[in-house]
């Protein structure tokens, strides 16, 4: 109890340190007054600019990818009640991938600059339709994941024709930058755009917080206790669908966050659905940050992008999750 006592206020307090750090920290660091200036006023132009132009709104865009994963992660693992769950499982950021990409193969894209955020939460908001009627007919939470894991097939494979038949080097460029995931040259008005989605799907998950506590007894158990599960499932999948389409409309494909930091935070709440959902979004975001953050400080010719750093983190953690969840039913 006491270490959950702190688990919040400690993330909180992580979490405002790593962004401060992000706007501190790049290819040319600020020094502390400077930097305080550019924050409060009294800096020049040029720091104000960095500051709150280029490096506050990438932090702050990873962060908010970071905790709509994953809160969305914890959700999920706690509906599905599988520790692997997460928000690409249910096809949604594949489908908001390939909208993304679909504006970029036809040149949509160049038309406005809110083009491909808004194909790509057009296209999250499709897979979210397919997999909330699919709910409806459903009350199989296995059904639901083989749903979404042919939604993301169809998906990849939508995303590797668009890029075989590219009409030049430059669409296939953009289209690969965008399905290795990043938040560099984010900018306030691009948060502003995903964040109502990202909002919307954060609340109504914690909404189904209660039922998803109710679900860790047994579905027959939890609809013996008055619980709606088909209302559940509904709201759960519609509320990670939004989330994950407004964190993909902002920052491309990022994947294994959503399971990484639901893993972590899970035995620090007692393995209460419910008690996660907060923690892991804090956390989440917290992961992002400090993997941008290495992004900017790592001397290669070329940027890393954050999608590729999170699936070196997260596909490792994904196995052994997987290898310690085999081995826990052997």
């Amino acid at each position: 109890m006491i270490r959950e006592r702190f688990l919040l206020p400690g993330l909180i307090a992580a979490s405002l340190l790593a962004i401060i750090a992000a706007c501190f920290l790049g290819s040319t660091s600020l020094p502390i007054d400077r930097l305080l200036g550019a924050l409060f006023g009294g800096a020049d132009a040029g720091d104000r600019l960095v500051v709150w132009q280029i490096r506050l709104p990438r932090a702050l865009a990873a962060y908010i990818v970071g905790a709509a994963l994953g809160i969305s992660g914890a959700a999920l693992q706690g509906l599905l009640r599988n520790p692997l769950a997460e928000p690409g499982v249910l096809g949604v950021s594949a489908s908001a991938s390939l909208m993304a990409t679909f504006s970029l193969y036809y040149g949509i894209a160049s038309i406005t600059p809110w083009a491909l955020p808004i194909a790509a939460i057009i296209g999250a908001l499709s897979a979210t339709a397919v997999i909330t009627l699919a709910a409806l007919r459903t009350q199989s939470v296995v059904t639901l994941i083989l749903i979404g894991v042919g939604l993301s097939s169809f998906a990849g494979a939508a995303m590797s024709l668009l890029m075989n038949l590219a009409p030049n080097p430059f669409s296939l460029s953009d289209m690969i930058n965008w399905m290795l995931g990043s938040v560099a040259n984010r900018s306030f008005d691009e948060i502003m755009l995903a964040g109502p989605f990202i909002l919307a799907g954060a609340l109504i998950l914690f909404t189904t917080r209660r039922g998803l506590s109710a679900l860790t007894l047994g579905e027959e158990a939890a609809s013996g206790i008055g619980l709606d599960l088909q209302r559940q499932r509904i709201l759960t999948v519609v509320g990670a669908g939004l989330a994950t389409g407004g964190a993909v409309a902002l920052a491309g494909a990022i994947g294994f966050v959503g399971i990484v930091a639901p893993h972590i935070i899970r035995p620090l709440v007692g393995h209460d659905p419910a008690r996660s959902l907060l923690p892991s979004a804090l956390l989440s975001g917290l992961i992002l940050v400090l993997a941008d953050i290495f992004i900017r400080l790592v001397p290669t010719n070329s940027e890393l992008k954050l999608g590729v750093v999170a699936a070196l983190i997260g596909a490792p953690a994904f196995v052994w999750i997987a290898m310690q969840r085999r081995a826990g039913h052997e």
